[in-house]
């Protein structure tokens, strides 16, 4: 029978030849993913209460990254408690304070094609770009993921959604994914799955391609996937995991296995887009939102600040300034990140020409620590969602681009097109 990637994932989990669509599956977890704040402080009296603990404390990868570092006493505490369970649960893949939890997992090579894997956080579908089936679930759901290892899906459809041609200059994957906000909607998929290729996929190095899986969720997607080829192979070998041809080839969806639908869109047509308060649907060229003013400038987030979007911001700001009444703000979505674009010579670039280094952190892109915003600001973010209040005051304003479009903003005081930074 014909199958589509998230089918075949789903099947191998669920240890039954194949499945159909809208089939009901009890998988086996391979990798459950907690953070800060939604993992122990949730879990924790959940278990207790059931009086189990947990099921295999080698599969599962927990993170600080929403509270740190601990800016008042009830930071401290949810820190210290999560610290205090980690140690009493053996969990030995403990990342305290080392970056944003969808940008560790990748960096520690935890994931490899054909896994089947959960996160407490909506954005867990990041996962989805090496050709892992990983989602999102609540606190509830993953109290009984660590009680049992096991939770049920729905055998979903698939959208497959195709980019033709090659990315211009000043263009990246958060453009991508901001047109496909519009062009699809937030609700067009309806917790299916998107799978994302052709052409200018195959392009994309593997950091671009955690943008496409990560902002999935913002389509409505159960998750978001990409066939695993030469470009996963290699930077999972860069980690130490080793990937065999067969592995390529076993992951991926069948030639003639049946779509939900299937969209398809030409990356050389595509110009820096800019989504408008409050939806990341509201997207648009940069050029449509040109002259609106901003006060700050962020840098930030799971989706907006690896090592290569502050190699897109540095090349924008190289040799030039932030404009005065603008703060440009740059929170590196890892200590690895920040190590690397200090060895690079990237970070003295970016504070050379005056932007703010934040710690490490989830940060202002949910409302924490420092970069909040005051009433009747005006926020340029690299950061996934741009909702009302999100970012700090409800009468805020957050509008959302990629890290070339940020960083074009902070020098110019007003939203540009990026492109006319990159000579």
């Amino acid at each position: 029978m014909a199958s589509t990637l998230a089918l075949k994932i789903l099947a191998r989990a669920s240890g039954v030849p194949a499945l159909r669509q809208g089939e009901i599956a009890t998988c086996k977890v391979d990798l459950a993913m907690m953070h800060d704040s939604g993992g122990p402080r949730r879990v924790k009296p959940m278990l207790e209460k059931l009086g189990v603990g947990v099921w295999d404390p080698s599969k599962i990868v927990l993170v600080t990254d929403h509270y740190v570092p601990a800016v008042d006493a009830e930071s401290a505490a949810i820190l210290d408690l999560t610290r205090k369970w980690a140690a009493a649960n053996g969990i030995a893949r403990f990342h305290d304070m080392q970056g944003i939890c969808h940008v560790i997992l990748p960096e520690n090579g935890y994931l490899k094609p054909g896994m089947f894997a959960v996160g407490g956080d909506s954005h867990s579908p990041t996962g989805g770009a090496f050709g892992a089936y990983m989602f999102g679930i609540g606190a509830t759901e993953m109290a009984g993921v660590l009680a049992t290892g096991e939770i049920w899906v729905r055998a979903p459809g698939t959208h497959l959604v195709r980019w033709t041609g090659a990315l211009g200059k000043g263009v990246s994957a958060k453009d991508i994914m901001l047109k496909l906000c519009r062009a699809m909607t937030l609700s067009a998929v309806k917790y299916d799955v998107v799978e994302f290729a052709g052409p200018a996929i195959e392009k994309l190095p593997m950091i671009e391609r955690l943008v496409l899986a990560n902002m999935s969720a913002e389509l409505g997607a159960q998750t978001g996937l990409i066939a695993p080829d030469a470009v996963t192979r290699d930077f999972l070998a860069g980690k130490g995991v080793e990937l065999a041809d067969a592995d390529l080839a076993r992951w991926r969806s069948d030639p003639d296995a049946e779509f939900t639908r299937t969209w398809t869109f030409d990356a050389a047509e595509l110009a820096p887009q800019i989504a408008a308060p409050h939806s990341p649907e509201n997207s648009d060229a940069a050029a449509a939102h040109k002259g609106t003013r901003i006060q700050q400038a962020y840098i930030g987030a799971c989706t907006g600040a690896k090592l290569v979007d502050l190699h897109m911001a540095a090349a924008v700001l190289k040799g030039r300034k932030v404009a005065a009444g603008t703060r440009l703000l740059i929170a590196p979505a890892s200590q690895r990140t920040t190590t690397e674009a200090a060895a690079d010579g990237t970070l003295a670039t970016l504070l050379g020409a005056g932007a703010i280094l934040l710690p490490t952190g989830c940060g202002a892109c949910a409302g924490y620590g420092a970069g909040v915003l005051a009433e009747d600001e005006t926020c340029l973010s690299s950061t996934a969602r741009n909702f009302k209040g999100r970012m700090g005051h409800p009468k805020s304003r957050v509008y959302l681009g990629s890290p070339y479009s940020v960083a074009a903003a902070a020098v110019a005081g007003e939203i540009v097109d990026p492109r006319e930074f990159l000579a």
